[in-house]
């Protein structure tokens, strides 16, 4: 029996306000990377330079616990789009999906009251999303991705983001308010091996830290080193950006969202629930609407947020707009406070978890996942801990993108299975978990099992089932085989195509993370 929205609100611990008459409605500018973590000069990393995002956190707000729900593309964009966690979302709580038609988006709502909005890049994806007619449907309005650029590595995008905005700009109606979808393709995969040090002029030692669920060796490194190398690029164009709002006097009266979809494309992270997978960056700015820009934001706010600030701060009623029950709440108490820290005492957690988030398990089967970040830790459920977590390893464990730090940490787990990265990243795993992000926040010592710790473990667990139940999840009713039952749109009956010996596509995958033995 579902839990009415009064009762599920409660339980979320988030009040929503009625909306400020005298508050001027801004233009909307949301920036998203792909594959992006917490790795900016805001949040303290030496080792990426991202003057254009820490401007905005400078003069706006840096959030420290920002989170997607899921650590894969469809689904987490699938949340921020709607305004509802990815399980209930049916089908488009999966990778790889087919989009219900019933579940608008917030960019929809806004063109149908009078919005001019437009994208560029990558909006919702990958997957296939129709409307009534069958047609590909507009998930950020329309599209603009017709100037393009010599990119500084083959594995960059020909994406000229600024000219884009700037083209959108040029069409833009004088008496309508806008809204532009920044879609970044960067830092997702694949990276030009080295290009941070041979064309961004980093050194290896400039990284103080490699997470501890990698081997500390030249060849993470420089794939860490990569990776900043395209946070970079995005970070300029976002630079470009900002400079052509100011140049048009545009600049104070936009709300300017930046973010990334989920974490960066390496093992244990992109496609897993540990914390470094659904810790996303957030910086927010405009001038106009926040109280006191320069603070720092400890509350916990979620993918689901966003449509409910954007509807609520462009004037549009969430009984007006179309959108099915959105269960994220607006930043707008936030935005009107003054403080820094923790301004609304209600939002102390966040869920997370997954579904299917790609191919390569028999019987197109996920990984299911649900889990709580609370109290400075962080408790996971494994549903089907007997399957592979990162996918199956004679499919190449493709729930985990190829890489060179992929690459050389199977072929430690090939010299010996009991290697601890290897198990780390692909090995099997226990039914709960827990983790206590204070002292580890790489999530790699697992005190669900600690007695010390039982407390805790049934209280994380109590507080999300309830929660779940809350939002209709259907994994707590007995029902999360359904997730399975979705078609995936590209990639399906892969494991068994695979064994029978049929030609398959793995692109995002290298030949040599097929196990050519699969372990029993």
């Amino acid at each position: 029996m579902r839990t009415t929205l009064p009762l599920a609100l409660a339980l979320l611990g988030l009040v929503v306000g009625p909306a400020r008459a005298d508050t001027p409605r801004p233009n909307v500018l949301v920036v998203i990377a792909d594959d992006w973590g917490t790795h900016a000069g805001a949040y303290g990393t030496k080792w990426v330079r991202t003057p254009a995002f820490d401007r905005i956190a400078r003069e706006g707000l840096l959030f420290q616990r920002a989170y997607t729900p899921v650590a894969k593309c469809a689904p987490s964009r699938a949340s921020l789009l709607t305004g509802r966690y990815p399980w209930q979302l049916e089908e488009a709580g999966n990778h790889l999906a087919y989009f219900p038609k019933k579940f608008k988006v917030w960019p929809e709502a806004l063109v149908e009251k009078g919005w001019f909005v437009g994208s560029t890049g990558k909006v919702w994806a990958p997957g296939v999303a129709t409307d009534a007619a069958g047609k590909p449907r507009q998930m950020g309005g329309k599209p603009f991705n017709q100037h393009t650029l010599k990119p500084p590595t083959p594995g960059i995008s020909t994406n000229d983001y600024a000219k884009n905005f700037t083209a959108f700009l040029d069409t833009a109606p004088a008496d309508k308010p806008w809204c532009f979808w920044c879609g970044f393709l960067e830092p997702h995969r694949g990276y030009e091996f080295q290009s941070g040090v041979n064309k961004g002029g980093k050194k290896l030692a400039d990284i103080d830290r490699v997470p501890a669920y990698w081997p500390d060796t030249d060849v993470v490194r420089h794939d860490m080193l990569d990776y900043a190398f395209e946070v970079e690029h995005a970070d300029q164009h976002l630079g470009l950006i900002l400079a052509e709002l100011e140049r048009r006097g545009q600049l104070d009266n936009t709300l300017v969202v930046v973010t990334s979809d989920h974490g960066m494309p390496f093992p244990r992270v992109k496609g897993y629930a540990y914390h470094d997978a659904n810790h996303v960056p957030l910086a927010v700015r405009w001038p106009k609407g926040i109280a006191a820009g320069g603070r720092t934001i400890d509350d916990f706010v979620a993918f689901p947020d966003v449509a409910a600030t954007v509807l609520d701060l462009g004037g549009v009623p969430q009984k007006d707009s179309g959108m099915a029950s959105i269960t994220g709440t607006s930043w707008r108490p936030i935005f009107e406070s003054r403080k820094g820290g923790q301004v609304v005492p209600e939002r102390n957690h966040t869920l997370v978890g997954k579904e299917r988030t790609d191919v390569g398990r028999p019987n197109d089967w996920g990984y299911p996942i649900r889990g709580i970040v609370r109290d400075g830790f962080l408790f996971l459920k494994n549903y089907e801990p007997t399957r592979w977590p990162a996918g199956n390893p004679e499919t190449g464990y493709l729930d985990t993108d190829g890489s060179p730090t992929k690459t050389l940490i199977l072929e430690l787990g090939r010299k010996n299975r009991s290697d601890r990265f290897w198990q780390l990243g692909f090995g099997m795993r226990l039914g709960e978990e827990l983790y206590d992000l204070a002292t580890d926040p790489d999530c790699v010592k697992n005190l669900a099992t600690d007695p010390m710790h039982e407390p805790r473990r049934a209280l994380m667990h109590s507080l999300m089932t309830a929660e779940l139940k809350a939002q209709g999840d259907p994994r707590m009713f007995g029902n999360g085989a359904i997730f399975d039952g979705y078609p995936a749109t590209a990639g399906r009956g892969f494991y068994e195509k695979f064994q029978r010996g049929d030609k398959v596509e793995f692109g995002w995958a290298n030949k040599s993370d097929f196990e050519k033995e699969p372990i029993k």
